[in-house]
């Protein structure tokens, strides 16, 4: 015997499952479909237009870097052109003023050098040559050892670790008397035993 509390349910559950929809036609699926396309389509250019205005900003960015790079070591250079000019209107100062003036302007660039990274490369007389960080101008026989800085020509400059002008140096080279020791007769690299053969 079946509960008469059932049957509502039984009938909801019939009246509520859903049949199977209808069927669409074959223009409401490509319309769709087309929609799509087009939406996924309007998000690729406009993904693509964000990369190049950021490709072009960034362009721009980098050329406005470079264009104004040098902008800080002007405006520290340019207490140094004014002790300069102020150095040369003084016409009529006498030597020791414009010696005092000019040691003051030489500060100035000095701390500009020192704010922007560039540091004065000097070799003492007597340390090794460095061919990375200094310039052979000469090569003079001496009785230091050879290949050691003799004397600076001229300061040289690194900006942050990298040689923008090595030092001018003159090098010490081995003696005449010393090379005739490595080039006599014992010597089996000599240039000498070729020509005698």
């Amino acid at each position: 015997m079946s509960d008469p509390n059932d049957a509502p349910d039984k009938q909801l559950s019939e009246t509520s499952t859903p049949g199977p929809e209808p069927a669409r036609s074959l223009d409401e699926l490509l319309a769709e479909a087309q929609a799509k396309l087009d939406e996924q389509r309007d998000a690729w250019l406009r993904a693509l237009a964000d990369a190049e205005n950021a490709r072009k900003r960034a362009q721009a960015d980098i050329t406005q870097a470079r264009k104004y790079a040098a902008e800080r070591i002007v405006e520290d250079l340019m207490p140094v052109m004014d002790s300069l000019e102020a150095a040369l209107g003084a016409g009529d100062a006498d030597l020791a003023a414009l010696r005092a003036g000019l040691e003051l302007t030489r500060k100035q660039l000095q701390s500009a050098f020192e704010r922007a990274g560039v540091a004065a490369l000097t070799p003492t007389p007597g340390q090794r040559f460095d061919p990375h960080r200094q310039q052979a101008m000469t090569a003079l026989e001496s009785e230091q050892e050879p290949n050691t800085v003799l004397e600076v020509l001229q300061k040289g400059y690194t900006l942050h670790d990298r040689v923008v002008r090595p030092a001018l140096v003159t090098v010490a080279k081995a003696r005449a008397e010393n090379k005739a020791v490595e080039n006599g007769p014992g010597n089996p690299i000599s240039d000498s035993n070729l020509e005698s053969n």
